[in-house]
């Protein structure tokens, strides 16, 4: 994947599907095969999902040279936002509502990429997005 040839909204989705099958994955193993109940087990696998996440939008999607003592500490911010988000989502959609976690799964992810798409392309790895 070379994102410097194609939009860095189709590299973050992309990245964003291999994160999301780290956190489902990481979900549906803590809820269904350790009998977490689903709001904590989320949020353990959002740290699952933040950390392929990390990774893979720092090399593909900005391919950000922001060393990573810079880059880390911005990405815990903005994840923390996100971590926060989640849980409070996903409370009022399975706790409240009484929706199946996996379905609020997704809307709750849905929900957050706009805006954690526009934070870490300009302020996390803002050094490396300035320049294309």
């Amino acid at each position: 994947m070379n994102c410097a040839r194609t939009s860095q909204i189709i590299c973050y989705v992309t990245v964003g599907v291999v994160a999301a099958i780290a956190h489902y994955g990481a979900l549906v193993v803590l809820v269904e095969y350790w009998r977490i109940a689903p709001v904590p087990a989320s949020l353990v696998a959002f740290v699952v999902g933040g950390v392929a996440s990390y990774a893979l939008n720092r090399r593909y999607t900005f391919a950000s040279d922001r060393p990573h003592t810079a880059a880390i500490p911005r990405f815990a911010v903005t994840a923390a936002g996100g971590f926060v988000v989640t849980g409070v989502l996903m409370y009022i959609f399975v706790d409240a509502m009484q929706i199946h976690y996996f379905p609020a799964q997704i809307a709750t992810t849905v929900s957050i990429v706009g805006w954690t798409f526009a934070v870490n392309r300009n302020w996390t790895f803002g050094a490396a997005a300035a320049r294309r």
